[in-house]
């Protein structure tokens, strides 16, 4: 169910020879209307992406954590690594 304040996490997802390669592509947020904020780290290349509830990050770390190329935590990583403002 999508709450007011619900984090969600945003997929792209590729298929390849091995299955599918889920990239972390960003991250949205439920506003109090229901409608969405979402903040994308990057553009997928088929221009569809999967948005479902973000796992917490105790549960994240050995799940699909961002696919085989992603980037776990999304802008807060990036931002921690000093990565792009």
């Amino acid at each position: 169910m999508l709450t007011a304040g619900k984090r969600l996490a945003v997929f792209s997802i590729r298929e390849g020879k091995g299955g599918s390669i889920w990239v972390r592509a960003g991250s949205a947020f439920v506003n109090k209307d229901g409608s969405l904020n979402v903040l994308l780290d990057v553009l997928p290349l088929d221009g569809k992406l999967h948005v479902r509830e973000a796992a917490d990050k105790k549960d994240s770390a050995g799940a699909s954590g961002g696919g085989r190329y992603g980037v776990e935590g999304g802008l807060d990583a990036l931002s921690a690594a000093g990565g792009h403002s």
